[in-house]
């Protein structure tokens, strides 16, 4: 049976993981399936170096599984040509761990940058835009800051606001409250809160942050060794049997 036979053209989720499979060195993804349904949060959780970020990048296009099919925007991109990527990527944006925003810009220039590669990019109303967008974030007042001006937390909103203004449907977050402080990350998690319940958007979490999982995912994914361990509601995680995820939510609570 050829992968086209055995697997369909298009998915009932926004985002889905078919039976995937990916080794570099070692396998890193090992017959992982999970979904993501429109508006839904996801969270993916697990050690370092077990396939998180590896999972992102296959969301976005930027690795190709071994085996097995991925689904974004509900089509499947397994073997998707770079110009359909790209236009998948107009419907998901990433806001990477780093900020990624170009340092020898403010945070205005950060935005424009996204707002100018939108096809009905208005330039009438580009600064009425901006201050919209950092006052989503709660950042009003900061446009003509560099980024070397703020702390690691208020970089992560700004790419948030920078994200929002490419008019996404889906936002992929990595590791966002790591590193910052737990006003901050109070913060962010109430933003990207918002953001679900006023927007409708579709979010990926990749986090070890047991608690900003509890706060914004519908959904949680458990990756060890290669492997999705668990697949289901936020809720009912506890109830798992398996030893690894008794043993990472004990180690949580001594936190």
């Amino acid at each position: 049976m050829t992968a086209q036979e055995q697997f369909p053209a298009s998915s009932s989720h926004y985002i889905e993981f078919a039976h995937v499979y990916k080794t570099f060195d070692t396998p890193v993804l090992v017959d992982v399936s999970f979904y993501a349904d429109a508006g839904e949060t996801l969270a993916i959780i697990g050690r370092s170096g077990v396939g998180k970020s590896v999972t992102l990048q296959h969301i976005m296009g930027f690795l190709k599984p071994d085996e097995g099919r991925i689904y974004v925007s509900y089509t499947d991109i397994t073997d998707a040509p770079e110009s359909q990527l790209r236009q998948i990527r107009k419907k998901v944006t990433m806001v990477f761990q780093s900020g990624a925003l170009f340092d020898s810009l403010t945070v205005r220039e950060n935005i424009l940058f996204s707002l100018e590669l939108r096809d009905d990019y208005d330039e009438s109303n580009k600064e009425d835009v901006v201050e919209g967008l950092l006052k989503i974030v709660d950042l009003s007042g900061f446009k003509d800051a560099y980024p070397n001006d703020l702390s690691t937390g208020h970089k992560r909103a700004v790419a948030i606001a920078r994200a929002l203004a490419a008019q996404p449907e889906c936002i992929l977050y990595d590791e966002p409250t790591t590193m910052v402080d737990p006003i901050m990350g109070d913060h962010l998690a109430n933003l990207m809160v918002r953001l679900k319940q006023q927007l409708g958007l579709t979010g990926i979490v990749v986090t070890h942050d047991l608690d900003l999982m509890r706060r914004v995912a519908d959904k949680v994914v458990v990756l060890f060794e290669g492997k999705a361990i668990y697949f289901g509601p936020v809720k009912d995680l506890e109830k798992s049997p398996h030893p690894h995820i008794q043993e990472f939510l004990a180690m949580d609570q001594v936190a």
